[in-house]
């Protein structure tokens, strides 16, 4: 750059396709979680719709407005066209929040109001803890193979973001494939419909409208009305009282935003493998301060940058998209159209664009990496295929106790777990696996991506670090705990010292020559010798 300001436009034609991928993602996790808090937690309509959706769309309209700016000042940087991250609530701490936070208060006390208000407050608090990443988090960026921050985000974006949204296809499947002919059609095989109309547009236009002829939506606008974003100062320090009166809720807590400052990390790497850089402990700042801020105007539920930039970066989106969907989503809230659009649009004619989302996600991680790390992409999504065995084996057991079954064992009695183990199901395996999936698959994929470019200490180094997250109950438990040493955190351990001492007493020419597999494609070169490092 010559020291010219260059002349990014923040709106483009090719921001509306990226629009309605962005928008069905926010749109789906805010009908997930108001239904939840409606029907689950029992909270009224004021709630939910007047205070929680108001005070997520204040987080999103403020996170968005940080995120326009750095698009346009990365731009500058870089004298180039860029996407602006993709920002909205994080879907996997939804989850969290609604069944670790909020659920056991509501089921403890059956108070929702009560429960809302710790809710609140667990997100204000999260929100400090998801800020303070930014002390460690370009730290941890530098020293992470992009393998490894990469590969975790394809086994989120494997399992919950295309693997769910396409079994709800195929249960509806004349909404779902009707919707996912467009995506096929003009996103993933990229030609241009009639008339240069957005794809994802008549994708979620063409199921709506099926849907309405076959019965399965509905048109009704009583829940429309004015609900304006309102700062409840005072619920959010009765719910913080709470936590501290209470203080084993941290525990879930702390881990979770832990995750979350590591997920902003990641996709904001997966940004940079697509050609857009930004500085990332200031993007953690963001998603902590946008986290508060919800969470003063009512929303419990924490914000981030999102996965899938790639997708968005694919179709050649600026930062109107963002602008876009954070307008859109703000009228919403704020006119009460979330429970109308809850109505009309199906989940099956929306269930496409994430499909197309996470494909995009995981194509782009194989031209991101060198051919040589897809092994450990290919390791770090691992875990997330276990943490998806462990919702979905819940969502089974809570299904038989609503149907009345009667004298149901909890998952993890001694003699379910054994008549599992029976049946080729590894329950205590999966569990141990799915507890901090996120951060278990970055650092397998870590460890295998440096163990193949030769970099054993650096590889013993992550195994180290895994074992002391390990002893404490950050990865492989539910909850934090007094540094204790079982199986796996020796296992760890013994993985780690390996790693750091092969390099000093391994022979020369072991380090200087690799063994290739017969009759395996393989492109490691056998001549590369191993990086002492």
């Amino acid at each position: 750059m010559d020291g010219r300001t260059y002349n990014y436009k923040l709106f483009s034609r090719s921001d509306f396709s990226a629009f309605w991928a962005l928008f069905t993602d926010n749109l789906v996790n805010l009908l997930i979680l108001s239904g939840v808090c409606r029907f689950v937690f029992q909270m009224p309509a004021e709630i939910v719709f007047g205070r929680i959706v108001p005070g997520a769309a204040i987080a999103i309209l403020a996170g968005v407005a940080v995120y326009t700016y750095l698009a346009k000042w990365a731009a500058n940087k870089q004298g180039k066209d860029v996407t602006a991250l993709p920002y909205g609530i994080s879907t996997p701490v939804m989850f969290v929040y609604l069944f670790g936070v909020i659920g056991p208060i509501y089921w403890a006390t059956e108070d929702p109001l009560l429960a809302w208000q710790v809710g609140i407050g667990a997100g204000f608090m999260g929100g400090i803890v998801a800020a303070l990443g930014a002390l460690v988090g370009p730290f941890l960026k530098r020293i992470t193979p992009r393998a490894g921050m990469l590969g975790t985000l394809c086994g989120i974006a494997l399992v919950f973001i295309g693997a769910v949204p396409l079994a709800e296809i195929f249960e509806h499947p004349l909404i779902g494939f009707t919707s996912l002919l467009f995506i096929l059609w003009g996103l993933i095989g990229r030609f241009r419909l009639p008339g240069n109309v957005p794809a994802g547009l008549v994708a979620i236009a063409a199921g709506t409208v099926i849907a309405l002829v076959l019965g399965k939506s509905q048109i009704d606008v009583s829940g429309i009305g004015f609900y304006p974003p309102v700062p409840y100062v005072g619920d959010l320090v009765a719910g913080i009282q709470y936590l501290f009166a209470n203080p084993e809720l941290f525990l879930v807590l702390i881990p979770v935003q832990i995750y979350n400052f590591i997920e902003t990390m990641n996709n904001v790497e997966s940004a940079e493998a697509a050609g857009d850089r930004y500085p990332v402990g200031l993007c953690q700042v963001t998603d902590g301060a946008g986290t508060m801020l919800g969470a003063l105007f009512g929303s419990p539920f924490p914000t981030t940058v999102y996965i899938g930039h790639p997708a968005y970066k694919r179709l050649d989106a600026h930062a109107g998209y963002v602008v876009g969907v954070a307008v859109v989503i703000a009228a919403a809230a704020f006119l009460g159209l979330l429970s109308f659009l809850a109505g009309l649009i199906p989940i099956a004619a929306a269930a496409p664009v994430l499909v197309f989302v996470s494909v995009s996600l995981i194509t782009n991680t194989a031209w991101a990496v060198k051919p040589t790390h897809m092994a450990a992409v290919s390791f770090a999504i691992l875990p997330h295929i276990s943490a998806f065995l462990m919702v979905k084996w819940g969502s089974l057991m809570n299904a038989l106790r609503s149907s009345g079954v009667e004298g149901l064992p909890a998952l993890g009695d001694d003699s379910l777990t054994a008549a599992l183990l029976t049946e080729g199901a590894h329950f205590e395996g999966h569990l141990a696996l799915s507890q901090g999936a996120i951060i278990t698959g970055l650092i397998w994929g870590a460890i295998v991506a440096d163990v193949i470019d030769g970099r054993f200490k650096a590889a013993g180094g992550f195994a180290l670090a895994a074992a002391l997250m390990s002893s404490v109950g950050i990865i492989h438990s539910y909850t934090l705990q007094v540094p204790q040493f079982d199986g796996i955190s020796i296992g760890y351990l013994i993985v780690g010292a390996f790693l750091c001492f092969y390099p000093v007493f391994a022979p020369k020419e072991d380090l200087e020559h690799r063994v290739i597999v017969p009759d395996e494609p393989d492109f490691i070169d056998d001549d590369v010798p191993a990086q002492r490092a």
